[in-house]
């Protein structure tokens, strides 16, 4: 089953990691919050389906918030992220859709525009990548990146109208890069919109958060796409 590449090396949730904080309320969630918070340039990032207190995904947040952003990672999941042995992924995932996401993410940056951020960029893995290309299809992101997507179809490539970056993986069940190649095809299409997909060889879905710390070589692939990441970001939202 493609999807459980989704669930393949779970990270061991700590909700006490990063440099950072926890607000109570951003925009109806929870969020891990850290960088400059007079910063009026912020962005968001869209966790995969073991949620915000996943330690690499908020080691990259405070790398994200170095690079001179406020970045902002929201509770999607309301403390209920998805636990493999617990219930099936298709049952969690029927109340932990990515519509909901949305909505929840339109929120969070009404949010941030209110307390005077005025400029957002978003960053989704997995789960998270399929909010963001919701998300890319209006005007409340400037810029996006896609790593290893789920559920992204061309459809929503189609729709898209902000500058996408697309992060893949080599061995990717739930965008191959046949797909991704696809995608590429009808940004390249696109005038008014800059874009970049790049199939990174011998990684697996989820290699950008869910590495092993002690596995050099496996850090190494993933701080690579950080730093494709921080780079769109640097050009698209500066």
């Amino acid at each position: 089953m493609a999807s459980s590449q989704c669930c393949e090396h779970p990270p061991t949730l700590n909700p006490a990691s990063g440099q950072g904080c926890v607000v109570d309320d951003l925009g109806g969630l929870k969020a891990y919050t850290v960088g400059p918070p007079a910063c009026k340039t912020a962005i968001l990032l869209l966790s995969d389906v073991f949620g915000y207190e996943a330690p690499n995904l908020r080691k990259l947040a405070d790398k994200v918030a170095a690079a001179g952003f406020f970045v902002v990672v929201p509770d999607f999941f309301r403390g209920d992220p998805y636990v493999p042995d617990k219930k099936p992924l298709d049952i969690w995932l029927a109340s932990h859709g990515t519509d909901k996401g949305f909505e929840d993410a339109k929120l969070v940056i009404e949010a941030l525009k209110n307390k005077g951020v005025s400029t957002i960029g978003a960053a989704g893995f997995c789960w998270g990548a399929k909010v963001v290309a919701d998300l890319a299809k209006y005007d409340y992101i400037k810029a996006a990146v896609m790593l290893h997507p789920s559920f992204v179809t061309v459809d929503d490539i189609k729709l898209v109208k902000c500058h996408l970056a697309i992060l893949g993986a080599e061995i990717d069940k739930m965008s191959p890069p046949e797909l991704l190649k696809q995608f590429e095809e009808i940004l390249s299409l696109k005038s008014e919109v800059n874009s970049y997909v790049k199939i990174f060889p011998g990684v697996v879905h989820g290699w950008t958060v869910r590495y092993d710390t002690g596995d050099e070589t496996a850090v190494k692939k993933a701080e690579e796409s950080h730093q494709d990441m921080l780079e769109w970001f640097a050009k698209h939202l500066n």
